[in-house]
């Protein structure tokens, strides 16, 4: 069964525009991809895998490549907003749609938290009272409201704000590049003489970037505003993996060049940049700090809120998620509901301890939409879809790196997923149950 474009599983028609081409879906797959990771992560990969680091970014490509083909492929099923809701109910029924749709919400919203308090926190560089105190809940409810108002009043008000953050983002990674290529000229190329660590210090390291190699998935969600999600879905997923992959190896090679003890730096670009161009260039990567930690939250608040928009529509949550406003035509009460439980968690977390919280949802929610494709592949094969080749190699290499990362996490973040499970089955059974009332 294929679902027609603007219907829902359920039969209603969503009333959201069709505004986002291939630009403004690249915008939302890249800004999903680089968040705050790459401005801390290439010291811990030095430390773990010297000079051979830059080919870690690779391994770490390939390894998320099968799931990001998986989802490539799945993109191009649907022209409804949901993403992983649409993947996994049309697969496996509704109670495991509305499990992945949950699990990416909650991993999302506790990001999107995360995010903030960094952001407060890169901003307390420059003015220490904004990050302290009542200071601190000030600076976070004048982000996160002030994001909530641009997403309310539109989604091109939300693409043109983060096509703004992705320039002024990539205009200060890409100075940190070129400055280092032309003052360090052929000393960025590593020799490779040392010795290739070890398998385990290798493992350890690749465990650790693969966390700069999610966040695609959030451009999936919305779907139902894309003009042609068939053909531009694919090709922003890929062509976003290729343009991140080359830039976080630039960035590894001119890192480690111009810090020669980059491995014990706690903050790797900042140094990088001091010591290609003084205290004006750790002031400028500082600034790329900001806008790019405020892109991914522009993205995240851009796509989360739909996947309960698209779960009200499914039946599994009351019928409040999926009020479009009447002017604006963008799903409000499900971006304000978002922000209003984001701005809790950042009120009450920090980074390390919000961002430990999100790695075993995402894990699940790679193993449900890999799961999907070789059961949905028949219902839609046709033309104008992104089928792989291989039959269904490609899936099943996803979903086996997806329980390879598995084994590597904690088990604070087992326990916690648990929990959101069990809320999130609680929460679609009382859904379930208002809808046939």
């Amino acid at each position: 069964m294929e679902i027609k474009e603007g219907v829902t599983a359920s039969g209603s028609e969503e009333k959201l525009p069709r505004k986002l081409g291939l630009w403004g879906l690249w915008l939302l797959v890249v800004n999903g991809f680089i968040g705050a990771g790459i401005f801390g992560l290439p010291s811990g990969a030095a430390q773990l895998a010297g000079e051979y680091s830059v080919w870690i970014y690779v391994i770490c490509a390939l390894l998320m490549l099968p799931v990001i083909l998986s989802f490539a492929e799945l993109g191009s099923y649907f022209r409804g907003t949901g993403g992983p809701v649409k993947y996994g109910t049309a697969a496996f029924g509704p109670f495991i749609g509305f499990q992945a749709g949950w699990l990416f919400y909650v991993a999302r919203m506790i990001s999107f938290a995360a995010n903030s308090v960094l952001l407060v926190d890169s901003i307390g560089y420059f003015l220490e009272s904004a990050a302290t105190g009542a200071g601190r809940l000030i600076s976070l409810a004048v982000i996160i409201g002030g994001l909530t108002l641009i997403n309310i009043l539109g989604s091109v008000e939300s693409i043109r704000s983060l096509a703004l953050f992705t320039v002024i983002k990539f205009s200060v990674l890409i100075f940190l590049v070129f400055g280092g290529l032309v003052m360090l000229g052929t000393e960025v190329i590593p020799t490779f003489e040392t010795a290739v660590p070890p398998v385990s210090d290798l493992g350890a390291a690749a465990l650790l970037l693969i966390y700069a190699f999610v966040g695609f998935e959030g451009a999936v969600v919305p779907a139902g505003e894309a003009k042609r999600p068939e053909r531009d879905m694919p090709l922003a997923l890929l062509l976003g993996l290729g343009s991140v992959v080359l830039l976080y190896m630039l960035i590894q090679l001119v890192s480690q060049a111009a810090v020669p003890d980059l491995a014990s730096s706690s903050s790797p670009l900042l140094d990088a940049s001091a010591a290609l161009f003084g205290s004006t260039g750790a002031i400028i990567l500082m600034i790329g700090v900001v806008t790019s930690v405020t892109g991914n939250l522009v993205s995240t608040i851009f796509s989360t809120p739909r996947l309960t928009y698209a779960l009200s529509f499914e039946g599994s949550l009351p019928k409040w998620f999926g009020k479009v406003h009447s002017k604006f035509l963008t799903p409000a009460n499900s971006i304000l509901f978002f922000a209003i439980f984001a701005f809790i968690g950042a009120s009450l977390g920090s980074f390390t301890v919000l961002a430990a919280m999100t790695v075993l949802s995402r894990l699940f929610l790679f193993i449900i939409s890999c799961a999907a494709v070789p059961v949905l592949r028949p219902k839609f094969r046709g033309n104008t879809r992104f089928i792989l080749k291989g039959g269904y190699v490609i899936p099943a290499l996803g979903i086996l790196a997806s329980i390879w990362l598995m084994f590597q996490v904690r088990f604070n973040s087992i326990w916690l997923t648990g929990l959101f499970i069990a809320i999130g089955t609680g929460l679609y059974f009382i859904g379930r149950k208002q809808g046939d009332s």
